[in-house]
């Protein structure tokens, strides 16, 4: 079997979801750990946090109930629930799951009025039967659940005689009642589909305008696997006509308004070993984080009431190649003292894309990659609060060595990912010139070799780290930190039985999160399946 099939097995449609928990909150109590893989383990848990909850009043409505057998979405409705206004703290959304037998993972969103709140993926279950649990903090589209909207939930599977497990969810809304801590966007919108493409129009008072783009790689094909990809001469079975840099992109009126890096998501098949993923999911795995553009210097172009073209592209696909989603929600903020913001694009400046990637043969074949990319949108709006002005810079690198042997037994990457990017804002009547600062950074290091005995093992690290900073008037304002850490080791036998495959497998998370207020770090352990360590250290 391909490289490029073994993998992954992930499947399903078009393509989320702050915190995953389940059972062993408290620090896990000693267990008998089997020698190796049975037919049943932990149900999955993550160490990251919970979402936080208010202490007010609340009301609770059902978004969905489905199983998911085939690739039919369910379809319902939403109705904003009664006896808790429309103005709230915090709603939160919340994803139980089960499956049993055999299955693969699988990619689903859940859309509301058309705006995706919800893409996630899921665990590949035991034999015996797991449950999950997902929460996210939605209040951000708040704006999306004032009215009575169309609901639409797809999770692509297959059921037949060899994968059996039926993927069963319910999913809810929570909602708190207060005003969030920080205001919630006045309006959420959806690109519309026209002769001209993809559209946007925003209200004429727009003064902050944020797109989210939920860009994932996936479908089971080399796509899933981008930061793999090399290109010729080189002699692997992925193939890709610049290598594995990616770089999402967004436009407006064709004119370059935003670059990300975008997350090497690893899904629960991934790097051709199950066995890593059964308790502990990589990070992202089940909260397919959206990139963010700021695209407020844009908003004196958009504010002019008319339909603008914004278009989203991932630079480094083959032509003609399928496999990446880019699902778009478009945040914004409007000034509640004037009915027509106007203010102008100021200027956009951008660097070459660099991109580099060295193939060296050998015994041990090699790529490096070297890649990045930079950009400055800057623009003014005129508001009922004086002349803003807004600059957002952004700079991408890559760099990465890609190592494999004859027939890709053994197939390796380290890998890191920055994506660094500075939003200024400030004008007169706005007080001192406020800058954000963030920068994230994801790694990928590991291998999969198999061995002549058909004895397959993964050893593999992930992070996903990242920092944020606001300085204004020449001190720091606020701050967080941010490091998810796993690492996992699992060997089994390949092309034999369950029952003779003598799986085993370890995989740790440590997930930190700190700021002025707030220190979390929670560390999980698993050794064949069963939760062997939970501590809390804040």
């Amino acid at each position: 079997m391909r490289r490029r099939l073994v993998m992954s097995m992930l499947a399903g449609a078009t393509l989320v979801v702050s915190a995953l928990f389940g059972t062993g909150a408290a620090t896990a109590q000693a267990v008998d750990v089997p020698a190796e893989f049975g037919t049943d383990w932990h149900d999955p848990v993550t160490a990251g946090p919970s979402v936080d909850r208010p202490h007010t009043r609340s009301c609770q409505v059902t978004l969905a109930d489905a199983q998911f057998r085939d690739f039919t979405p369910y379809r319902g409705g939403y109705t904003p629930p009664e006896g808790c206004g429309d103005q709230w703290s915090k709603v939160v959304l919340r994803l139980d799951g089960k499956v049993k037998g055999r299955q693969y993972d699988r990619l689903g969103y859940l859309h509301v009025g058309g705006v995706e709140v919800l893409r996630t993926s899921t665990p590949e279950p035991s034999p015996d039967g797991i449950e999950w649990h997902v929460e996210k903090d939605v209040t951000r589209y708040s704006d999306t659940f004032r009215a009575a909207r169309d609901v639409e939930m797809l999770i692509g599977n297959v059921v037949d005689d060899t994968y059996t497990g039926v993927i069963d969810v319910h999913v809810t809304l929570t909602f708190y009642a207060g005003r969030p801590g920080s205001p919630a966007p006045d309006r959420v919108l959806t690109l519309a589909d026209t002769s001209a493409g993809t559209t946007l129009t925003t209200p004429r008072n727009s003064e902050r305008i944020v797109a989210e783009v939920y860009a994932t790689g996936s479908g089971g094909g080399c796509e899933e696997f981008w930061y793999l990809t090399v290109a010729d001469p080189a002699s692997y079975s992925c193939k890709a006509d610049r290598g594995p840099y990616r770089e999402v992109q967004i436009s407006v009126d064709g004119k370059l308004a935003g670059i990300a890096a975008p997350f090497p998501n690893v899904w629960t098949g991934g790097w051709s070993n199950p066995f890593l993923w059964y308790v502990l999911p990589a990070p992202g795995a089940f909260d397919v984080r959206p990139v963010e553009y700021d695209l407020t210097p844009f908003a004196g172009l958009l504010n002019d009431g008319r339909p603008h073209r914004v278009e989203v592209s991932v630079v480094g696909v083959p032509a003609g190649q399928s496999g990446w989603s880019t699902p778009v929600n478009v945040l914004v903020w409007q000034d509640a003292h004037r009915a027509h913001v106007t203010g102008a694009l100021a200027g956009i400046k951008a660097t070459d894309l660099a991109n580099s990637s060295v193939y060296t043969p050998g015994s041990e074949d090699r790529v490096r990659t070297e890649a990045g990319h930079r950009l400055t949108v800057s623009g003014y709006l005129d508001t009922s609060h004086g002349r803003v002005t807004t600059t957002v810079t952004r700079t991408l690198a890559n760099t990465s060595v890609h190592r494999w042997t004859a027939g890709e037994t053994t197939d390796g990457l380290d890998a890191t990912w920055t994506d660094d990017e500075t939003v200024t804002v400030g004008g007169p009547g706005h007080g001192p010139a406020r800058a954000t600062h963030t920068r994230r950074v994801y790694t990928v290091n590991g291998a999969t070799t198999l061995g002549p005995d058909s004895r397959l093992r993964t050893v593999l690290t992930l992070g996903d780290r990242a920092s944020v900073e606001t300085r204004g008037g020449g001190r720091r304002t606020t701050w967080s930190r941010l490091d998810d850490t796993y690492s996992g080791d699992a060997a089994y036998t390949v092309d034999v039985p369950r029952d003779q495959r003598h799986a085993v497998g370890t995989s740790t998370e440590r997930y930190r999160l700190l700021g002025p207020d707030r220190c979390y770090d929670r560390s999980l352990t698993t050794v064949q399946g069963m939760l062997t360590d939970d501590r809390h250290r804040c």
